[in-house]
């Protein structure tokens, strides 16, 4: 039997699809009107407070309310204890991450936690919580297509080589280019590109224009059926397999949402003894394309401390690095607003960042999300069951307002197809049963990755360049 559960939450507010903007401007301006900011931090850590005062002055509440779809009275409530709070963290996840305007509304849930002070003691500060495992610490340890120049120098430094100095591509860049053949090799490092990716069509067809295509990975996927003109699968251990090289056991180490860096030790025996791991993998292929010097690659597979001493002597943060991850429970990355505040802007500041209200124009059809269900992770899809919304056995579903339904003349379970329209591309997504779901109006949402054939490759955030996954603009078409 079950019981009667976990309280999770104090409130919930159903907000509109991209009205997040709108609710966190509205609680900053309930903070302006208790007078409750904290005028010591802001004064001490922040430039821009009296432009984004202005702003807000300038924000009218009908706007708010429309956007956000929450009423004034409740945005009032919740504010209000919002500014009562010596404490704040704001968690967000693809969410928020997911739209046009999604830079800016992270600017105005930074201008939030500032105005209360919220930075710099505990229980207070952003908490942005990545989609992937470790994409955190990829990216601290150098994953990005604009590295800076220090981080450039390090590495030559380091290792006695010249890296190039032309930037990367980041995904959406990576599919565009590939429509147009502009690459000759494509490999991956574990994921499920294909399933992952927006624009499912496009991204198969870019796929298929590249030369060799090469996967990493510890389970087959979707991304090794639809290949390159020539096309590798290598197999590699998993992260609970155990990996043993010349020197011993290894392990390899990861930094969580949290910017905290662990060790990650596999326990199992590997499913095959051929088996080889990342590591070794990777530095097989840089021995065989570059020789052992000056990389002494084969020494990296032989002792991954050695791999950790590279990283400690290229990125500021990693000091004693094999010595602080075998501790129980790692250990904290540097981070400026948490450990005093500090600030790497060029004002040494915080930076109060006003921006207008934009909305989706869904007059003409619905704004449709897509999201994970519980049996779930990324990509890989366990079952077909949904306990967080009670739908079992079936994923090809659209969750729906009932009044839309009942506007629609939809039925539960009626099937229906759905259409994208972008840049004059129409996208469509035949057979999905409609459920009726406690969404705001206006709004609706399916099941990753699905529903990625819906949306544009071409339609990406402002600044981020991250696909609206959370933002796409569809029309429902009754079979």
């Amino acid at each position: 039997m079950l019981g009667k559960g976990t309280q999770i939450a104090d409130d919930h507010l159903s907000v509109r699809i991209n009205g997040d903007s709108a609710l966190f401007k509205g609680f900053a301006k309930v903070i302006l009107e208790y007078d409750t900011q904290d005028y010591d931090f802001i004064k001490t850590n922040t430039n821009g407070y009296d432009d984004f005062v202005n702003h807000l002055n300038q924000t009218e509440w009908d706007e708010i309310v429309s956007m956000s779809g929450i009423s004034k009275d409740r945005i009032e409530e919740i504010g209000n204890i919002i500014s009562k709070s010596n404490s704040m963290i704001v968690c967000w996840a693809m969410g928020i991450t997911q739209h046009k305007n999604s830079v800016s509304t992270i600017h105005d849930i930074v201008n939030l936690l500032l105005l209360g002070g919220h930075f710099g003691r505990p229980g207070a500060g952003v908490c942005p919580v990545r989609g992937h495992s470790n994409v955190q610490g990829d990216r601290t340890v150098g994953i990005n297509h604009h590295p800076s120049e220090s981080f450039l120098s390090a590495i030559d430094n380091e290792f006695g080589i010249t890296s190039p100095r032309t930037s990367g591509v980041d995904t959406v860049n990576l599919i565009q280019g590939a429509l147009e053949n502009e690459f000759d090799v494509l490999l991956c490092m574990g994921g499920n590109l294909l399933s992952a990716m927006s624009d499912t069509k496009a991204t198969a067809e870019a796929i298929s224009n590249i030369g060799l295509t090469v996967q990493i990975s510890t389970k087959l996927n979707r991304s090794h059926l639809v290949t390159g003109k020539r096309a590798l699968i290598l197999p590699c251990l998993g992260r609970t397999e155990i990996d043993e090289q010349e020197t011993g056991n290894q392990f390899v180490s990861v930094e969580n949402s949290m910017g905290i860096v662990h060790s990650s030790t596999g326990g199992l025996k590997p499913a095959s003894k051929f088996l080889k791991s990342e590591v070794a993998i990777t530095c097989s292929l840089g021995n065989a394309l570059f020789g052992s010097s000056p990389i002494n690659w084969s020494s990296f597979t032989k002792n991954y401390d050695l791999i950790r001493d590279s990283i400690q002597r290229v990125i500021p943060g990693f000091d004693d690095y094999n010595v602080r991850v075998r501790e129980e429970g790692g250990f904290y990355l540097p981070n400026g607003p948490r450990d005093g505040p500090t600030w790497k802007t060029p004002s040494g500041s915080a930076e109060f960042i006003s921006n207008e209200l934009s909305t989706i124009d869904n007059s003409e059809g619905y704004v449709m999300m897509t999201i994970r269900s519980h049996d779930q992770y990324n990509t890989t899809i366990y079952g077909m069951d949904d306990r967080y919304r009670g739908v079992y056995k079936a994923r090809r579903i659209v969750l729906m307002n009932p009044v839309d339904m009942q506007n629609e003349s939809i039925e539960a379970s009626e099937e229906i197809d759905l259409v994208s329209k972008f840049s004059g591309i129409e996208r469509y997504a035949e057979r999905w049963k409609v459920v009726p779901y406690s969404i705001p109006r206006g709004n609706i949402a399916t099941y990753f990755p699905e529903a990625n054939v819906l949306i544009p490759l071409d339609s990406v955030a402002d600044s981020s360049n991250t696909p609206t996954s959370k933002s796409v603009v569809v029309n429902i078409i009754k079979r």
